[in-house]
């Protein structure tokens, strides 16, 4: 008589093959993201912040930088604020020729500006 199977069964080769590998590789042409009001505000105070305490490691002088960003008022913030605006209609600008191009013929020049 023979045994019944009490393991599941294996899986195939050919199975284990079609798994995805992880994310895409991105394409080094791609438009760089728009930079957030924050992004903005620690570029322009980060020397200031290592100044000031030189002893802070890279992520005190994060946590400094929030904490500066957190105190400020809307005013103070605005410049920032306006500053990312304008970034984000420069991405959004790359972003969509970047995509009518993908669209496009292979062949086309990039001088077409």
């Amino acid at each position: 008589m023979p045994k019944e199977a009490t393991t599941k069964p294996r899986r195939k080769a050919a199975e284990k093959a079609e798994k995805p590998k992880g994310k895409p590789k991105k394409d080094p042409n791609a438009p760089k993201r728009a930079l957030s009001a924050y992004m903005f505000f620690s570029q322009d105070w980060r020397e200031r912040i290592k100044t000031e305490n030189p002893d802070a490691g890279f992520g005190e002088v994060g946590k400094l930088l929030g904490a500066k960003w957190k105190e400020l008022d809307d005013a103070e913030k605005k410049p920032y604020i306006d500053q990312a605006a304008r970034d984000k209609e420069r991405a959004d600008d790359e972003k969509a020729a970047y995509d009518n191009k993908a669209k496009g013929s292979p062949d086309e020049d990039e001088d077409d500006e």
